[in-house]
């Protein structure tokens, strides 16, 4: 149903080189690059960065975030810790969580103009760790 998303950033740059590191462990890259836009994606760009340099940061309480889907508990970790590395924060570590329908690993950070994202792998019964839990489309 959805095709594809989009969030604001501030600094293009600083942004684009955040979401590489980000979104490489949820087996996104670089697909697209434009003068005010940047498309992530496996096959085609599905996520989007949109540069909006007057922008105030995102308010910790605008309710939004973007879910994106991992394949092991191992990529939901490493989206977490290159997050933090590159210049978002945590805001809330990965961690087993009970959702309304499921149970799934997830976690949530802010990248550096406060948009709140986030990297879930969903289980399998007796799945290890270290095994995709289900295929990026």
């Amino acid at each position: 149903m959805i095709d594809h998303v989009s969030v604001a950033v501030r600094d293009l740059t600083r942004s684009g080189a955040f979401y590489d590191a980000i979104l490489q462990p949820l087996g996104f890259q670089r697909l697209a690059e434009h003068e005010h836009r940047i498309g992530y994606g496996a096959k085609y760009p599905e996520f989007w960065i949109n540069h909006r340099p007057d922008m105030a940061a995102a308010p910790e309480d605008s309710g939004h975030h973007v879910c994106l889907r991992a394949a092991t508990r191992d990529a939901v970790k490493s989206f977490y810790a290159a997050a933090v590395i590159h210049g978002g924060r945590g805001d809330g570590e990965p961690k087993d969580r009970q959702a309304t329908v499921t149970a799934y690993f997830g976690a949530f950070i802010r990248d550096p103009d406060g948009n709140k994202i986030e990297a879930l792998a969903l289980p399998i019964k007796n799945q290890p760790a270290d095994k995709p839990i289900l295929p990026n489309p």
